[in-house]
């Protein structure tokens, strides 16, 4: 498969997000979003609340080219961030993480929004859908799970300009989204 022919970042919408391409210009109001402690306790870099680390994690976004600015679709506050990445076209599958939403937004339905629009969109090219989720992530575990993601494997991984790290493999087919969206 050509990947020219995979838009990474289009514009997706329902009725809880709108998910737009992540541009250069966006930093200031993603940061603001960001800027929380808490939202990064259970991520494999809890130091993303602050600017320095906040500017790695932006750079690795913006050089992923499958980054999302992510917004309450009724009152177009920036509320989070997600991205595709690591797309392989031997094995027919892209990650889909990078994930994170205002603590505002959590536990009201606009992690799934944005999942199901983001994996609506996606299997229209690619067979599975891979989430690196680290391992102490607990939140986001059940999340994936709640879907019909599975965990497939343990790998260290190593994000933009920061050390390896234990993360947990969770992989949903296209098949196994489908069948989830029937039920």
């Amino acid at each position: 498969m050509n990947t020219s022919k995979i838009n990474f970042q289009p514009l997706l919408q329902n009725k809880l997000v709108k998910a737009s391409p992540l541009l250069p210009t966006d930093f200031e109001y993603l940061f603001e979003a960001a800027a929380d402690p808490l939202i990064w306790e259970q991520h494999p870099n809890k130091n993303r609340w602050q600017r320095k680390e906040f500017e790695n994690y932006f750079t690795g976004a913006m050089l992923s080219g499958g980054a999302f600015l992510v917004r309450d679709a009724d009152t177009l506050e920036v509320i989070g961030s997600s991205r595709f990445s690591d797309y392989d076209e031997i094995e027919n599958t892209v990650a889909v993480g990078y994930t994170f939403f205002k603590r505002s937004h959590w536990g009201k339905g606009h992690n799934y929004a944005l999942k199901q629009l983001m994996l609506e969109h996606i299997f229209q090219y690619v067979a599975a859908v891979i989430f690196y989720i680290g391992a102490v992530n607990k939140r986001s575990q059940i999340s994936l799970e709640r879907f019909g993601a599975i965990k497939t494997g343990e790998k260290e991984t190593a994000y933009y300009g920061e050390p390896a790290k234990l993360d947990y493999v969770y992989t949903i087919t296209k098949e196994k989204w489908l069948s989830h969206l029937k039920h």
